[in-house]
């Protein structure tokens, strides 16, 4: 057979011959440093190869060889707390290796393969067992069940199965036939992982942030797009989203990001405590880390990756959000191999094919019953920030996501430079799942949580046609009334759902302070509606004392928050005869 050698570099693309025999997606090894690759397309006997690492110095007649296998990752015990890079290879210790940056070539398993892991079995011997069974339970991190899954497509009867101390790729049970089952098993990362049937979204995704929570809120196994320029606190909003919104596991993609950016990320996610458990955050989470300055190959790589490893967790019966920062990152490398593929150009260069891909991508998230017994429920909610050039929300990666997603959270550069946290647009935002999340939040909040969402709504988008008149003509020369409108926008902007993300207590949000933050809110501007409509001038109501008692509910401790709601209503009734 004669060895494939490369007779065409590009960028991160080359081509090798003869490679007929090859299959699309399927991992080769590019030249003597033999880096890591994927046959993206087949012509005759000429194989396209996206190459995961720089090829600076790859030179023509170099060999390439076959794995026989696609892009895969080794799932199982160790992934929490783990970070690695765009194609599933730990950070920790490669600086050893190969110093500041990773050596070309180099290969190292995603799974530690000297670690550990006290493993007990749910399944006994002689039990028939099929793929997505439950054998098993790993403490992975303290509190955190590892559920050890048979391998999908697997199934047979147990002929032996052991407790004890095993590592990943010790044989922990064989089936009667002799095939052997382990700790974690390995997975194409372009395949999606099956499911028993696609279960509708009723529960909502609580963050703890009020704006979207009560305005734009997404259920579990939701997706949601977050548009925003620089500076307007995408990465905030995400590190607030993984210290306290309530999922199991979260699984952060930075997908083509700064590098400062990234340094930054890996030393505050190291910090940050969970508030529920007092751990590290970092023990239910999974950092994928792929700057700017890798190759664009390893982009597309790295969003597959994390989602994998979102399904497999999800597959356990947790609930996973996936943080990916950002999409637009991907979509232009798409942008750059499919130029250096020759390919006919959409709109802005983007290949055509980009609104395709993106659609399967979002459509990986959901909630789901998985496969196997026993019976269990899982979700994967997706939340990707995109970051359009200039802010310009029609460019081709924001469309294409508002075409699949079922929530926008659109960040607007002018309430950031007005110091709004978090920075969300709330006439060009919505949510698709607010009626499907309406019912549990009105059980766990209040009975009039539809007509409060409805109501702030309405009472924002009226205070930015006000404000404008009012830039116009002055706010004194406005009505009462209206004047009235504008002191309640201001109330909600900055006490209902603006947030500091910095104070222990207003930083995270829960469901009950929203709510009466809201009811607050309303009852302020009923109570200064009737008494205008009495004849007390705008100017006598105590305004200043409503700030306060607002700003008292926002801050205040658990302990402390009924205390408060009660002197703030006393507050709202009496403000009439300042």
């Amino acid at each position: 057979m004669t060895e494939a050698r490369i007779i065409r570099v590009a960028g991160a693309i080359a081509e090798a011959r003869p490679l007929g025999e090859a299959a699309l997606y399927e991992l080769v090894e590019v030249g003597e440093r033999r880096l890591l690759g994927e046959v993206i397309r087949l012509q005759d006997d000429i194989a396209t190869i996206q190459v995961f690492e720089e090829t600076s110095g790859l030179s023509l007649e170099e060999p390439v060889r076959r794995t026989g296998s696609s892009l895969t990752t080794a799932l199982g015990p160790g992934l929490l707390g783990s970070i690695l890079d765009g194609v599933g290879r730990p950070l920790e210790g490669l600086a050893d290796r190969s110093g500041d940056f990773i050596a070309p070539g180099t290969t190292l398993p995603t799974l530690d393969p000297e670690a550990r892991w006290s493993f007990a079995p749910t399944a006994a011997t002689g039990a028939t067992v099929a793929g997505g069974d439950v054998l098993g339970v790993v403490e992975e991190r303290p509190g955190i069940m590892h559920r050890v899954l048979v391998p999908p497509g697997s199934a047979g009867r147990i002929a032996d199965i052991q407790e004890g101390s095993f590592t990943v790729s010790d044989t922990i049970a064989t089936f009667e036939d002799g095939s052997p089952l382990s700790l974690s098993h390995p997975w194409a990362i372009r395949e999606r992982r099956p499911m028993r049937r696609r279960l509708p979204g009723d529960r909502p995704f609580i963050t703890g942030q009020r704006v979207f929570d009560l305005l734009f809120p997404v259920v579990e196994g939701g997706s949601v797009a977050v548009p925003g320029g620089f500076g307007t606190g995408k990465t905030v909003i995400e590190q607030s989203l993984a210290k306290y919104a309530k999922a199991d596991v979260m699984v952060y993609i930075g997908c083509g990001e700064r590098g400062n950016e990234m340094a930054e990320v890996l030393h505050d996610f190291g910090r940050l405590t969970d508030p529920a458990t007092g751990r590290p955050i970092m023990d239910r989470t999974i950092l994928i880390v792929n700057t700017s300055n890798m190759p664009v190959a390893a982009r597309d790589a790295s969003v597959y990756l994390g989602m994998t490893f979102a399904e497999y967790y999800r597959d356990m019966g947790y609930h996973v959000a996936i943080l990916a920062d950002s999409l637009s990152r991907w979509a232009e490398a798409l942008r750059e191999i499919a130029a250096r593929l020759q390919e006919m150009p959409g709109e802005e260069g983007y290949p055509t094919y980009l609104a395709n891909r993106m659609s399967r991508l979002y459509e990986r998230a959901g909630r789901v019953e998985s496969e196997g017994t026993p019976s269990r429920t899982g979700a994967v909610t997706f939340i990707s920030a995109v970051s359009p050039p200039g802010g310009d929300f029609a460019e081709p990666v924001t469309q294409a996501s508002l075409r699949v997603v079922g929530a926008l959270w659109a960040l607007d550069a002018r309430l950031a430079h007005q110091r709004q946290f978090p920075a969300v647009d709330w006439d060009t935002s919505y949510s698709l799942y607010a009626e499907a999340s309406a019912s549990w939040f009105s059980e766990e909040g209040g009975a009039d949580w539809r007509k409060l969402r409805a109501e702030t709504i309405r009472l924002l988008q009226r205070d930015r046609e006000l404000r404008e008149i009012a830039g116009l003509v002055g706010v004194d020369a406005l009505e009462d009334d209206d004047r009235l409108v504008l002191e309640g926008a201001r109330i909600a902007r900055e006490f209902l759902i603006g947030q500091n993300a910095f104070h222990p207590h207003d930083a995270f949000s829960s469901v009950s302070k929203t709510y009466h933050l809201a009811r607050l809110l309303w009852e302020f501007m009923r109570t200064g509606t009737g008494a205008l409509e009495q004849g007390v001038a705008f100017e006598k109501l105590d305004l200043a004392g409503v700030r306060v008692a607002f700003g008292a509910v926002k801050t205040a401790a658990p302990d402390d928050l009924d205390a408060l709601i009660v002197e703030a209503e006393r507050t709202i009734a009496d403000m009439e005869v300042a």
